[in-house]
């Protein structure tokens, strides 16, 4: 069933145990590291590809990121989307969210006709929860972050149940619209959890196309407006928390052991 597209925006994030850091200018280097996708995109992308079934149209997964990104996008496409288009270029790189929100906002300009925008309420390495509702603003469109359910939808519209903590809305937004996913999720009462790629599904991802844009694919684009020179937020410092190393005492007998315990908690009034 044909129909307006449905755009995952997938954030390619590199494992922080292993992606290096430079604290000098307050940058990640993504290239230091393997990048998969966010967790929370993973829940944005399965309720894409449940309401594909319904309300038709395509699944395009949408990320901007380095080159090596594409296999993060082979694993969208694994998972179930239809198409995947990777913005990359050295122009895009050291991006604030409003200036990353302003070059996925023109690459879904120019995919053209969709009916809804999905994205993970945050990601894991920056967790600002900032660029779906830009992309929304951008884009002059209604949008809903936080969202934990899917109460009701039709070719029209969507009603969704929004987590703000003290307190949960119900919202119904005219399409397009932006949402931005929570976890755990629902659909219609049915939980839903990111689907594991079949051996199949692997292998026919292996063989897609992943389609990388340049600024230079993108009509209209201003290059003030992107990467480091569209990024008014400045890190201004960063530094570690270092853990305080244990400093282990070893006693020559139970009794030593026992006479240092109590001594410890006499000095902290403990008896």
């Amino acid at each position: 069933m044909s129909g307006p597209d449905l755009v995952v925006l997938v954030k390619p994030t590199p494992d922080i145990t292993k992606v290096k850091f430079d604290v000098e200018t307050g940058r990640v280097d993504r290239g230091s590291a393997e990048l998969e996708i966010n967790p929370f995109d993973l829940y944005a992308l399965e309720l894409a590809v449940r309401l594909r079934e319904s309300l038709g149209g395509r699944v395009i997964a949408l990320a901007m990121a380095p080159p090596h990104a594409e296999k993060a996008l082979r694993d969208a496409i694994a998972r179930g989307a239809d198409r995947a288009i990777l913005l990359s270029d050295p122009k895009f790189a050291g991006a604030d969210t409003l200036a990353t929100s302003y070059t996925l906002a023109l690459a879904v300009r120019e995919i053209g006709n969709f009916r809804l925008i999905l994205c993970g309420e945050k990601s894991v390495d920056g967790d600002t929860g900032q660029v779906g509702p830009e992309v929304a603003e951008h884009l002059g469109i209604p949008h809903a972050a936080f969202v934990q359910s899917v109460v009701d939808f039709d070719d029209k519209s969507i009603t969704v149940e929004a987590d703000f903590g003290k307190s949960y809305y119900l919202v119904r937004l005219k399409y397009p619209a932006l949402l931005s996913i929570s976890r755990p999720l629902a659909l219609k009462g049915e939980r839903l959890e990111p689907r594991i790629p079949r051996l199949s599904d692997l292998m026919r991802a292996r063989k897609a196309s992943v389609e990388v844009w340049q600024a230079s694919d993108i009509p209209g684009i201003d290059l003030s407006k992107v990467g480091w020179a569209g990024s008014p937020t400045r890190v201004v410092k960063a530094s570690y928390a270092l853990e305080k190393g244990k400093t282990p005492m070893v006693f020559k007998s139970v009794e030593d052991g026992l006479n240092a315990i109590l001594e410890l908690l006499k000095s902290k009034n403990l008896l």
